[in-house]
Formats: structure tokens, C-alpha cells, sequence
């Protein structure tokens, strides 16, 4: 495992996507930015960090027969290393907005973004982005934002932390890596974020609508009961949850 720390970049990301065009980085690579200037969320979100003051890094990790059919396990496992982890620091009400926001309650502490390199119908490899609002108190016009600190009042350790999310990830891709992967989807779905309550959605035209989320696809559609129990699945980019 090689680790990289840099005082500051655009994305973590990007610079490891860089790297890899200039030579191979050994599996598990990690790249820590003390501050990330133009980190990315999901669609294209932007994601703000105080220098200094929370855990922006990304990891490579290569694969051997991963079908890209599959990759929605990457979602669930990087989704179970967080949890695990702040699990084991007393992070209450910890849950999981699909596909992979990590909630304390109705407030967003984690965001991850997962980026990966194709060849024919197999995943190559993968870079997972973690961006973890650790011990940060203000966040602007961000309402639905809240960090480790903030919710519990105690500082925690960047590196500490770190360590203890790169360990959980290990222990997960190893085990889907011996084919132990049925219990962790059913983790993932117990975890759901307004998982059976009444959620208020909106589709890809801007359309308001209510629903109920029942659960997660083999392929990690969303799957919503809509009036008249009529059960619809929906990729990440048709559907956002609003609460």
C-alpha cells in the first residue's frame, strides 16, 4: 500500500486518474489531499472542505474478473466501510441515501464518488473518492450538511480515522474478492435512508412525486412503490430524493 499526501489539489481523484497515465500505482494506492479545491460529488455536484479540517482522499483498487454488471457492490462495499467505521466511533443513527451518502439522522456526513476504468464488459480498476466532513462546524447555505465533530462535540483524528476506513474496505473487497457478497447486500438494504417511509422524489423532468422505497435492484436501481403498489426501479441519474 502506498499512501500520498499532498497539501493541496483539484480532486484526489483526478490527480491518481493523472498518475495512471504516466505509470501503474500498485492496488490500493491512496491519495490524501489536506485540501481539495474542486472535489466532485455525485452529477457533477461541487463538494466544499475546510482546509485541515475533514478527510478528502481517494483510493485505487484493481480487479481481475469484476463484470460491470456487478458494480453496484462497489457502492455497497466502500457504502459499509464508512458505516463500520463511524459505527465503531458511536456515530448515532447512522444510514445509508441511496446510492452511497452516508446520514447521521437527516444530515449528510459522507459523500463518495466512484470512477471506473473500462475494457470490454469488465471493471479494470476503480477509484473511490471519499469526501468525510470530519471535524468541520460551519457549512454555509448547506442545511442538510453536518460532521463527526458537529454531531458529537469530540475532535476525532484524521489519520486515525482514515486508517480504520481503508482497514473496513480492505476486510469487504477481500471478502467479496472469495465470493462472501450476499450478506452485504442485505446490510446495504437494511441501511437505506427512508427505507418504507412515505419520500417525497423527483424525476429526471423535474416531476414531483411520492412514493416508498422498498428497496435496491441486483444492478442497484432504486426500486419505488408508486400509487396503486406499482413497484418501478430507477437508475441514479432518472431519480433524486428531496425527503
Amino acid at each position: 500500500m502506498i499512501r500520498i499526501k499532498l497539501d493541496a489539489t483539484d480532486s484526489t481523484n483526478a490527480y491518481l486518474k493523472n498518475l495512471m497515465l504516466s505509470e501503474k500505482p500498485e492496488d490500493f494506492t491512496i491519495v490524501t489531499a489536506n485540501q481539495q479545491l474542486h472535489g466532485r460529488g455525485q452529477m457533477g455536484s461541487q463538494w466544499e472542505s475546510e482546509a485541515g479540517k475533514n478527510l478528502t482522499f481517494s483510493v485505487l483498487k484493481y480487479f481481475k474478473n469484476f463484470h460491470i454488471q456487478e458494480q453496484f457492490l462497489l457502492n455497497i462495499i466502500t457504502s459499509l466501510a464508512i458505516y463500520n467505521t463511524l459505527k465503531k466511533l458511536v456515530i448515532p443513527n447512522l444510514q445509508v441515501k441511496w446510492p452511497n451518502d452516508i446520514m447521521s439522522g437527516n444530515f449528510k456526513i459522507c459523500g463518495i464518488l466512484i470512477e471506473n476504468n473500462l475494457k470490454n464488459n469488465l471493471i479494470q480498476s476503480s477509484i473511490i473518492g471519499f469526501g468525510l466532513n470530519v471535524n468541520q462546524l460551519e457549512f454555509g447555505n448547506l442545511k442538510k450538511a453536518s460532521s463527526l465533530k458537529r454531531i458529537t462535540g469530540k475532535t476525532f483524528s484524521l489519520d486515525e480515522v482514515q486508517t480504520c476506513i481503508v482497514q473496513n474496505l480492505q476486510i469487504l473487497f477481500d471478502d467479496f474478492e472469495s465470493g462472501k457478497d450476499t450478506d452485504m447486500r442485505q446490510k446495504y438494504k437494511s441501511l437505506l435512508f427512508r427505507m418504507d417511509k412515505p419520500s417525497t422524489f423527483k424525476d429526471s423532468n423535474s416531476k414531483l412525486f411520492t412514493g416508498y422505497i422498498r428497496g435496491v435492484s441486483e444492478v442497484g436501481n432504486l426500486i419505488v412503490e408508486l400509487e396503486d403498489s406499482i413497484l418501478k426501479e430507477y437508475a441514479f441519474k432518472e431519480l433524486e430524493l428531496l425527503y
